[in-house]
């Protein structure tokens, strides 16, 4: 065992903590009978990627990374599995075509024409945005498909195996289930040969020795057929367990309001001669207002969105901050999440290789974060942009140059993603909410003193220099304290009612700059 592997057995971060588990409880330190540890996560391809695609599969692979270090001499696989075989039920509001899509209700998705043009079927479509979608992050992962897994008989052994245990399986389903579905459930579910719909209608009667089962069509005959071959397809919940184990998934995630359908699932595996794999359950996300986010209301935010405004990486620190608790998904989290990556990954290089591997970097960035000299805040860029009216990110050079004269967007890439993210977060967001108060008379005569105290620094002062003439002001006995002072800083100056330090702040605009910001402040003619 290497150092590091032994470091990472008493680390604290809970993808350590879910490796630590899968590695001892599930697998007693040894290699599975397939050869490889698999970790899966499942795709319902009838609507497109979205950002709970997202939370699922770089958690999962913040946890394989994990094991990785923990057992490297133990190979694991991730697959993405897509559900392609499922009915479609409703036609999305988000495609073209709708109509011709309408017709096909019922029938696997990978059965119906894509309304889009690009592929053979609507399946093939949405499992290519998903291969795109987890491509663009960089994720490694092993594409599946539901319908190539039924269709090929490689599901052959494992729909036989439902089938020969049918009835403990409806023992285990129909007290879950209103009277009138009762009648017509079956964990195994025919697709009609004339319509190619997935139907749900009564089976009744199982032949394992034969591999068929006989079940009640729509039209009120009996209908014998073969469940092999793809010509039959499992019910959902069933269809979970008989994934886990024909493939012999060892660890997979799912959200809070899959707890129900975990439970009969796992059930179901075990009647099936496997065990279920080791489960993280995750918190669902929450509005602005604290609602459960829903695609149907849109009522958060896609990942398109969340880059629009941020880098990647503090998506990826969102979605590893404390999976187990429900959190507000929302734009005003945004400028938090950033800062407080840069925050790891300023702490990273001091830090001693066991405190690195429990640094929410070293999940984010497997192990390697980048590192710039050149380093602000997304708050002050923010505040930057705001008190300069920016257009583009140009604007902000002008100023990150005077102020590290080193940088470049080639030399500091990183810095250079945050300007143009501000840029775009500061003209949806703040901009429209900017609303400049009119100093009183004490704040006048504050702003008239601190324009004096700057202009008695060296054009170079530091920040630390800066903010010492700014507090003494704020302790004045004009104001209450502190954060009196600095509010009226905020509300007069910037237009809003947080901001930055203003040391930091002030070094990065300019002295002379934030002297005719005073003046202005003072002459009422702020905001004008």
């Amino acid at each position: 065992m290497s150092d590091l592997s032994a470091l990472a057995r008493s680390a604290s971060s809970w993808p350590f903590q879910e490796a630590q588990n899968l590695l001892d409880k599930r697998l007693g330190g040894k290699v599975p009978d397939k050869g490889y540890v698999l970790f899966e996560t499942g795709y319902g391809p009838s609507g497109l990627p979205h950002i709970g695609t997202f939370g699922e599969v770089v958690r999962t692979t913040m946890v394989r990374r994990a094991f990785h270090l923990l057992a490297p001499s133990i190979p694991t696989k991730l697959f993405a599995f897509s559900d392609d075989m499922d009915g479609l039920r409703k036609v999305p509001d988000n495609i073209p075509n709708q109509d011709m899509v309408r017709q096909h209700l019922g029938k696997p998705l990978t059965s119906i024409p894509d309304p889009f043009g690009t592929h053979e079927s609507f399946g093939h479509h949405n499992n290519a945005r998903l291969r795109a979608f987890l491509d663009e992050f960089g994720f490694e992962y092993e594409f599946q498909s539901a319908s190539d897994w039924y269709k090929s008989g490689r599901f052959d052994a494992a729909i036989l195996n439902v089938l020969a245990h049918h009835a403990q399986v409806l023992d285990i389903m129909l007290p879950t289930l209103g009277e009138e579905r009762r009648q017509t459930y079956s964990p195994i579910l025919p697709i009609c040969p004339k319509t190619g719909r997935v139907l749900q209608v009564p089976v009744v009667e199982t032949n394992a020795t034969a591999g068929t089962i006989v079940y009640k069509d729509e039209d009120g005959t009996l209908v014998e057929t073969l469940v092999t071959g793809g010509r039959c397809k499992m019910q959902w919940k069933a269809d979970w367990a008989m994934r886990w184990v024909a493939l012999g998934v060892d660890y997979e995630m799912s959200g809070k309001d899959l707890i129900p359908s975990l439970e009969l699932a796992s059930k179901i595996a075990k009647v099936l001669g496997g065990r279920p794999p080791m489960n993280l359950t995750y918190e669902l996300f929450l509005d602005d207002q604290g609602q459960k986010i829903s695609k149907s209301k849109g009522n958060g935010l896609s990942v398109e969105d969340w880059l629009k405004y941020a880098p990647q990486e503090s998506l990826a620190l969102f979605m590893y901050q404390k999976p187990k608790a429900a959190k507000r998904l929302y734009f005003d989290v945004i400028p938090r999440m950033v800062d407080d990556w840069l925050t790891y990954l300023d702490k990273f290089p001091a830090e001693d290789e066991a405190k690195r591997l429990d640094n929410p970097a070293w999940h984010i960035h497997a192990g390697h974060p980048p590192q710039e000299e050149a380093h602000l805040s997304f708050t002050i860029l923010l505040n930057l942009a705001s008190v300069c009216n920016a257009e583009d990110k140009a604007v902000l050079w002008g100023f990150i140059r005077r102020y590290c004269p080193t940088a470049s967007p080639e030399t500091a890439p990183i810095l250079d993603t945050l300007a143009a993210c501000a840029v775009a977060y500061y003209h949806d967001f703040i901009k429209p909410n900017k609303k400049y108060r009119p100093a009183t008379p004490d704040e006048i005569q504050a702003f008239t003193d601190l324009a004096t105290g700057l202009k008695a620094l060296p054009a170079n002062a530091a920040s630390e220099e800066i903010q010492s003439v700014v507090y003494e002001i704020g302790k004045r006995p004009a104001f209450a304290d502190l954060k009196t002072w600095f509010q009226a800083c905020y509300e007069v100056l910037l237009g809003q009612s947080q901001g930055p330090r203003m040391g930091g702040f002030i070094e990065l605009y300019g002295i002379t700059e934030t002297i005719a910001l005073l003046d202005q402040a003072v002459a009422g003619t702020i905001g004008a």
